[in-house]
């Protein structure tokens, strides 16, 4: 049977599946009132009970870093320790950052003012459609010096197809699904290239990307997946990296 081949069969919601019993969320935007995610503290309380609610029990604090938002690492640090201090429920908190693949990167890289998840991931993106003119130079200077990089949501980006994706597994780039990305919440596209990608077996983590309460709980009432994706969902989550 095809990949795609689903129509007629039972589907079910990421909330359904039981995939998220456990759940380590690597990518959110909940520090807030730094980027375009959470805005208040009360904002990302609610947004951590709900998560409490459906089952999540890790999260990494991922805020953009990039030209038009060049968070400060200190800035970010303070924001997460009054989140910490703010949050007294069961969910372990972890601060990391997205890094656009910019001048604002080359900057932060240079200086070694990167923040991981782990030991040594970094967590990176592109603009969806299209990639730095020196993408690939990027991804290995950061390896080069000892981290492991880690790209935010590939199924996103317009650009790349299946020879692409294959080329940066075989060049060691790690790849973070979207949840989203799987129950067709940034559309079609994206939808399909993340069914392709589970089904690769070349994902390496996943995360909400969560940035605001009301979006998190459409995507993952959606019911729309078949018993394949979830089935290659729940290995990922089992193998995550994180």
């Amino acid at each position: 049977m095809g990949l795609f081949s689903i129509f007629g069969k039972k589907k079910t919601s990421l909330l359904e599946s039981g995939v998220l019993k456990g759940f380590r969320d690597c990518h959110s935007h909940l520090l807030p009132g730094v980027d375009d995610g959470i805005r208040t503290i009360a904002e990302s309380l609610e947004v951590l009970a709900y998560m409490e609610s459906v089952g999540i029990r890790e999260l990494w604090c991922t805020s953009h870093v990039m030209d038009d938002v060049p968070n400060e690492t200190q800035t970010l640090r303070e924001r997460f320790e009054q989140l910490k201090e703010a949050y007294k429920g069961p969910i372990e908190l972890n601060l990391a950052a997205e890094y656009m693949l910019d001048s604002e990167f080359e900057t932060r890289l240079s200086e070694g003012d990167l923040m991981v998840m782990g030991d040594d991931i970094v967590l990176v993106e592109t603009s969806a459609n299209v990639p730095p003119f020196n993408l690939l130079d990027m991804l290995e200077r950061l390896k080069s010096k000892g981290y492991r990089p880690m790209m935010a949501h590939p199924e996103r980006n317009r650009y790349m197809e299946l020879p692409d994706y294959r080329h940066l597994r075989e060049s060691g780039i790690h790849f973070q699904l979207n949840l989203g990305s799987v129950v067709g919440y940034y559309g079609e596209s994206a939808q399909k290239k993340a069914w392709m990608l589970l089904n690769h077996g070349w994902y390496d983590a996943a995360g909400t990307d969560c940035h605001r309460l009301k979006s998190l709980e459409s995507q993952l009432s959606r019911a729309v997946l078949p018993k394949e994706v979830i089935t290659n969902l729940e290995r990922l989550i089992k193998t995550s990296e994180l």
